[in-house]
């Protein structure tokens, strides 16, 4: 249908403000879950029915019951069950499409709170304070499925529905793995473009990097706490000689990048962390053994197997410097995420400038990400035009994290003309399957 863009903006304006304190609590709401990895059954439940409310159909299943494993984007399954990781897709579907179809999908696993002395207020009881919202989730993502749903519940409170199927996604596993993202792929769930709403600050994801996550297991040379010891001989200690050295390789492949062509102007691009670390068995002997887990930034154009090659070559060189008696172990654990960049002046991506700018009356500004996202299963590897694009916030997996209740309703408002201008519009009463 042809759509008068003027008067759907002003009418979206007064259906948003009016909507902005249900959108407020939703979110509210979906923040209350607990929902760390291990944990997301009950949120992910609460969606499901939230989405068959909204007249959707819903398709709930776990990533057990999808053959993820080997398929290109997977990463190792550690310490995790996926008999319990819950997927949800709900779907808008329509008889005679005259649109184009879409993937909105936002994940709803967060990080752990950690110690919580550090917290202002419980992790999990978000807090509304001069326009922000703060808690665990309230950024990274939360704040983007309730603005990519409610944009749905705009648009048919003015009387429309999009003119093309359209899957709403929320998946776990994003903040280790990305398998919950190419489980819904591998369902068969696809799209003619995807929109992840993670909060960017209004801009658009051009480039982000990948990530390796591994543990390396050390052995020292244990004995009672009286005995000599040389280098090495703690394990605990020994591990923290192995960190320092992965340090030295990060700080390496950074001055390497100085080069690159989308992260070369970016100081020190790649990030090392040694994100865990636990040994030891008895306070009255020389450790024997301790374990570190570290995560390292991949550049786009670095390979997986080359990352680990040169991690390994790392490891193996430390403990000959530290005369280990026994070779460390080494787990690929978590992530093995390539890094990504995406394809410029898609029509996605030209559609979403328009309405961007008309909403901000700014031109949409790109950048590139020091970090991982989802985006890459649907962009990378199922040729899906994936954007990245979302409001204003701060602190994400920190204690001080918040959200900008403000930008939830213009991103709000940018996703609800995105999809009328992607996928068109129909009135409600039109057919809806």
């Amino acid at each position: 249908m042809s759509l008068d863009k003027t008067g759907l903006a002003e009418q979206l304006d007064g259906v948003l403000s009016d909507l902005h304190e249900a959108q407020t609590d939703w979110l509210a709401r979906l923040v209350s879950f607990d929902s760390v990895r291990g944990n997301i059954t009950p949120c992910q439940t609460w969606l499901a029915a939230e989405f068959a409310a909204r007249g959707w159909s819903v398709d709930s299943f776990t990533i057990d019951e999808v053959d993820v494993e080997g398929k290109p984007g997977f990463s190792p399954v550690v310490e995790a069950n996926y008999a319990d990781a819950l997927i949800v897709v709900a779907t808008h579907d329509v008889t005679d499409p005259g649109g184009r179809s879409l993937i909105l999908q936002g994940h709803i696993d967060v990080v752990p709170p950690g110690a919580p002395e550090l917290w202002p207020h419980p992790p999990f009881e978000p807090q509304i304070k001069d326009g922000w919202m703060s808690g665990r989730g309230t950024n990274d993502m939360k704040v983007g499925v309730a603005e990519m749903v409610f944009a749905l519940d705009a648009l048919k409170a003015i009387g429309y529905v999009p003119d093309a199927r359209v899957h709403i996604e929320t998946v776990c596993e994003e903040e280790c793995t990305g398998n919950g993202a190419l489980a819904t792929l591998e369902r068969g769930y696809r799209a003619e473009a995807a929109l992840i709403p993670e909060s960017l600050n209004g801009k658009l994801l051009r480039a982000e990097l990948g990530s390796v996550w591994f543990r390396v297991r050390v052995f020292g040379r244990p004995g009672h706490v009286l005995s000599s010891a040389g280098p090495g001989a703690n394990a605990i200690l020994a591990g923290y000689e192995y960190a320092q050295d992965l340090t030295e390789l990060t700080a390496q492949i950074n001055s390497e990048a100085r080069d690159h062509p989308w992260f070369g102007n970016i100081e020190n691009p790649v990030k090392f962390s040694l994100g865990k670390i636990r040994g030891g068995d008895w306070l009255g002997s020389v450790p024997s053994w301790c374990e570190i887990e570290c995560r390292i930034s991949v550049l786009p154009g670095t390979s997986l197997p080359k990352m680990r090659e040169r991690v390994s070559a790392c490891i193996a060189e430390a403990a000959r410097r530290l005369d280990a008696s026994t070779d460390p172990v080494i787990d690929w654990i978590g992530f093995q995420a390539d890094g990504h960049v995406f394809e410029p002046g898609t029509d996605a991506e030209a559609t979403l400038c328009l309405v961007h700018e008309q909403v901000t009356g700014k031109p949409l500004e790109t950048f590139c990400q020091t970090a991982t996202s989802d985006t890459r299963q649907y962009d990378l590897y199922f040729d899906i035009p994936t954007l990245c694009y979302g409001g204003h916030g701060e602190g994400s997996h920190s204690p001080f994290e918040r959200t900008d209740l403000a930008s939830m309703r213009e991103t709000t408002k940018v996703i609800a003309l995105f999809v009328a201008e992607w996928c068109g519009l129909q009135p409600v009463e039109s057919g809806k399957v």
